[in-house]
């Protein structure tokens, strides 16, 4: 009972921080959401019962054991564990769109990194949460198990014993939720076509649990359609398409590949997003190569990078960058250049070492790399590392002592949460959205002064410059997880090395981030047989999707935008989430045939 009341009371806690969310539910759905969610609670608290039960049998058996103690120390310390995962979900839900699981333990060798993307969070009415909380759980106890009387008379501690035992057995029925064939999991909470109910419903305890425990090996979760069916929808996309006309002038180019923290479209005026707060990207689109419906093919950075340089779809719930094992055999955009002759370098201005990212990166074969070390402290910012403008402009220096041809890439940070940058804000307000207005102009702006001068130094005219995003933003607007919006990122190419003709070209074509590795290699004339996830843009459509097709993923869903328009789906709830009016069937089936067979290629590397 003492588990049971913390967790519902945990419950409310969540409904009420976000009450936002919560009163654009429909009538009745909140008591559903209790009612729903209650198997997951008692799940939970079965499991978390395990260990005092245990004890108790020792304590039976074993004369002078300090059974009260020991029940009373393990629940403090799980008690002050759940109260701190329940109040560190509470915020990082409303940046991350989905519920605490074992993404952030990812970030736990880089804790500054970790807390930077809580910036902004009101750290005082959190802790207040937490305090409350702790009060909470020792007032339950007091009341719901105080202490623990000692064994009756004439009860013998065997007797004792084999009722712990008993006990014991008793736990594993609510621990698998039931008497049904399969042990309960996060689907059968899922009872509304609202997420945000969905995910209220889930124990926040027992989802941490049970990320930590996925096995991602297997069998495949996302088995929506035969295999053969499957692999052959999924054919379809990367179907052999006549040569792309070339925009180079010549086949063997440097290239700067620059990454952009968190560039969303709903910020880049070219892209039908807010003006005026990327006049470079947007000045670049009217004299250069623009794509128009590029989508991000997750929401973090770490999959932004497998996608883009190793043109690798993203995971549902976890991240390919997470198994240095998986990706020493992706392919790379480095590698491939590498062996063409191609001298390379990394730039970021954070730490490599963060979500992972160093051993991928090695691994690819960069042969330099600058980071955060690197640069001074006072040219840093307030968590991340190096503002944009001191990277580029170290980049700027040194590229003139890199061999040519070159394959640089460089990731900026300053528009990523705490939006620190230093320069006037030229958007007023000091919310989420104008900080990150504020950030994104800023770093579009110095890399508006990096191009011009970069036109000015002799490798220039043999230069390929690729600008594309990481991932999307839920800022503006607090865009839901699930949306298209949030993934709409842009992608331009600019340069010297472009012919005259390829000035002003505009790209209609639908893709994904997965999309540009194929892309910059046919245009490098080089191989890309490795990539089988990757086809080119500037190619014909595939003939059974004209326009072409993104795939993007989320938090255990996917989304699938064409021409048409987009489908999103809740692989757990196994239901649409949202859909436009002419959206096709065979589109959601493209999507689960492609989820489906992009995690089998995960599951077997």
């Amino acid at each position: 009972m003492f588990w049971l009341t913390y967790f519902v009371a945990a419950k409310a806690v969540f409904l009420l921080y976000h009450f936002a969310k919560t009163g654009a539910l429909a009538a009745g759905t909140v008591p559903r959401i209790f009612g729903y969610g209650l198997r997951l609670d008692v799940s939970a608290t079965a499991y978390l019962c395990l260990p005092p039960f245990i004890l108790f049998i020792l304590g039976s058996l074993l004369p002078r054991f300090p059974l009260d103690r020991l029940i009373r120390f393990f629940t403090a310390v799980l008690g002050i564990v759940v109260a701190c995962f329940t109040v560190a979900d509470l915020e990082l839900y409303r940046v991350w769109g989905f519920r605490l699981d074992a993404t952030p333990l990812q970030y736990l060798a880089t804790p500054n990194e970790m807390a930077a993307s809580a910036e902004g969070a009101p750290v005082l009415l959190l802790l207040a949460l937490l305090l409350g909380l702790l009060v909470l759980g020792w007032i339950l106890y007091q009341k719901l198990v105080g202490h623990l009387p000692a064994l009756p008379e004439g009860f013998g501690r065997g007797r004792a014993a084999l009722a712990g035992f008993l006990y014991i057995l008793l736990l594993l029925l609510p621990m698998r939720g039931g008497t049904q064939q399969i042990p309960v999991n996060q689907s059968d909470v899922y009872f509304s076509s609202q997420p945000f109910a969905n995910h209220a419903a889930v124990n926040i305890a027992w989802n941490v649990t049970n990320s930590l425990l996925l096995q991602n090996n297997g069998p495949n979760p996302y088995q929506f359609l035969p295999d053969s069916t499957a692999q052959r929808l999924v054919a379809g996309l990367y179907a052999p398409a006549p040569d792309t006309t070339q925009l180079l002038r010549t086949p063997r180019p440097n290239v700067l590949f620059i990454i952009l923290e968190s560039f969303t479209g709903k910020l880049v005026g070219h892209l039908g997003g807010e003006k005026g707060v990327t006049p470079t990207l947007d000045s670049l689109a009217r004299t250069d190569v623009s794509f128009r419906h590029l989508y991000a093919a997750g929401d973090r950075s770490q999959k932004g990078l497998v996608a883009l340089l190793s043109g690798y779809p993203n995971q549902p719930a976890t991240s390919i960058i997470k198994y240095p094992r998986k990706t020493e055999q992706l392919p790379h955009l480095a590698r491939v250049l590498k062996g063409a002759g191609y001298s390379t370098a990394y730039y970021h201005g954070g730490e490599l070492a963060f979500a992972n990212m160093k051993s991928y990166l090695v691994t690819a074969g960069y042969e330099r790399f600058t980071e955060r070390a690197d640069f001074a402290p006072a040219d840093q910012n307030s968590k991340w590392g190096a503002h944009d403008h001191v990277v580029l402009n170290r980049m700027l220096r040194e590229l003139p002592q890199q061999r040519q041809p070159f394959f640089v890439t460089a990731f900026t940070l300053s528009s990523h949460e705490p939006f620190d940058v230093p320069m006037k804000p030229r958007f007023r307000g000091a919310d989420e959205a104008s900080r990150f207005r504020n950030s994104m102009y800023y770093t579009d702006h110095v890399l508006g002064q990096f191009l011009a001068q970069a036109k000015l130094q002799p490798w220039w005219q043999k230069t390929l410059v690729v600008l594309v995003a990481d991932h999307g933003h839920h800022q503006p607007g607090d865009t839901p997880n699930e949306a298209p919006a949030k993934f709409k990122i842009p992608l331009l190419l600019t340069g010297g090395a472009l012919r005259p003709s390829a000035r002003g070209v505009v790209v209609e074509n639908y893709g994904s981030q997965t999309d540009v590795a194929a892309t910059l290699l046919q245009q490098l004339q080089l191989p890309r047989t490795g990539f089988v996830w990757s086809r080119d843009l500037l190619a014909p459509a595939p003939a059974a999707w004209p326009g072409g097709v993104a795939f993007y993923c989320f938090t255990d869903g996917f989304g699938v935008m064409t021409p048409v328009g987009g489908i999103t789906y809740d692989n757990v709830a196994r239901q649409v989430i949202e859909k436009d009016r002419r959206v096709p069937k065979s589109q959601l089936q493209l999507g689960q045939a492609y989820e489906q067979a992009s995690f089998d290629d995960f599951l077997k590397k």
